[in-house]
């Protein structure tokens, strides 16, 4: 018999390390005479996009064309210390010291713009490749004569952003406080189908919706929204790490099973943009949130199909036949090959 079910798991998450230990990125930014610009940043690319996003933000602060941007990560003898990739900060962290960067960098250059234009500096703004006095935009010099200008006169063409969001210990008594710079939240559904008769579980379907602050990448954003559901998707259902003594013993992928293509069910990623002010442009992580509830969601949905709760993880299918009462626990059987050898 094939039970169908529908299940809906939530998550809050802090984002980064908050008290425990230090956590800050630094960035710095090179203006060339042509107008392009280089980023050093040194989190990893891991696959993340983080690359194409430090470049977005980058291109956006200094109103110049993408392709204008170049980047170099993870070059322990050329970039500055950004932390790990992890705990879903790269965005919220990295992002906001390529912004401060940017801004530490167009200083020099406003002023050098309101000297040639007669105007301003604190009234220039990047914008569309000029750089232009926003009560009168007549008054405009392009960002690459810009640039050529700050080279000839020998003016700083390097920026600098340090952003850290280390917080202050909560309340030992009380246990209040800011623990983290700020929070990710994210809510899933999902349908599944329990064959009673084998065990297997199948996800026919699953919506992952994912608070991104703001989604400065959206494609991006959807590709981390369902490679977190499949991730999550192994956790509950196939991935069984067996420890012996310390010792991984299926550290093989025939032994360890993850999710293939044929394994994963319709994802449907849903982007929640709210805005958060402390992060680049209302930016800030969405890894490990749409991972998080999947395992949860999962298992709601087979206790709605069921009528009982899962209690472990994977639910493979013998386990899964050892909850329904179909298939007795065996006691372990040592083999030849399991006994020590005789001492000489």
């Amino acid at each position: 018999m094939k039970l169908r079910g529908i299940g809906v798991g939530s998550m809050m998450y802090g984002l980064g390390y908050g008290f425990a230990r230090p956590d800050f990125s630094t960035t710095d930014i090179e203006l060339a005479p042509d107008g392009t610009v280089t980023i050093w940043n040194g989190a990893s690319e891991l696959g993340q996009g983080l690359q194409t996003l430090l470049c977005q933000l980058v291109a956006e602060e200094l109103g110049i064309p993408y392709e204008d941007t170049f980047i170099i990560t993870a070059d322990t003898g050329r970039t500055p210390d950004a932390g790990p990739v992890s705990a879903s900060r790269s965005t919220y962290v990295q992002g906001n010291s390529a912004l401060k960067a940017c801004r530490d960098l167009k200083k020099p250059m406003a002023e050098l713009a309101g000297e040639l234009l007669k105007t301003d500096p604190d009234q220039l703004i990047f914008k569309k490749g000029l750089v232009q006095d926003q009560n009168e935009p007549s008054r405009s010099i392009s960002f690459t004569n810009l640039a050529g200008g700050m080279h000839q006169r020998g003016r700083r063409v390097r920026g600098s952003g340090y952003h850290s969001i280390t917080t202050g210990d909560v309340d030992k008594e009380t246990s209040q406080g800011d623990a983290y710079a700020t929070y990710a939240w994210a809510s899933q559904l999902a349908e599944v189908e329990v064959d009673t008769e084998t065990g297997q579980v199948t996800v026919l379907r699953l919506a992952s919706a994912t608070d991104a602050g703001k989604a400065i990448n959206p494609k991006m954003v959807e590709g981390q929204i369902e490679g977190g559901a499949v991730q999550g998707l192994g956790f509950a259902l196939m991935e069984d790490m067996k420890i012996e003594q310390g010792e991984f013993k299926n550290a093989k992928l025939s032994t360890y099973l993850i999710p293939t293509a044929a394994d994963v069910p319709m994802v449907e990623p849903l982007i929640v943009e709210v805005y958060d002010p402390t992060g680049p442009y209302g930016a800030k992580g969405v890894a490990e949130p749409a991972t998080i509830p999947t395992a949860p969601t999962i298992f709601n949905a087979i206790a709605n199909a069921l009528g009982q709760r899962v209690r472990f993880t994977p639910a493979t299918p013998e386990k899964m036949l050892k909850l329904l009462g179909k298939l007795e626990e065996k006691e372990e059987q040592i083999t030849i090959e399991d006994m020590p050898y005789p001492e000489p």
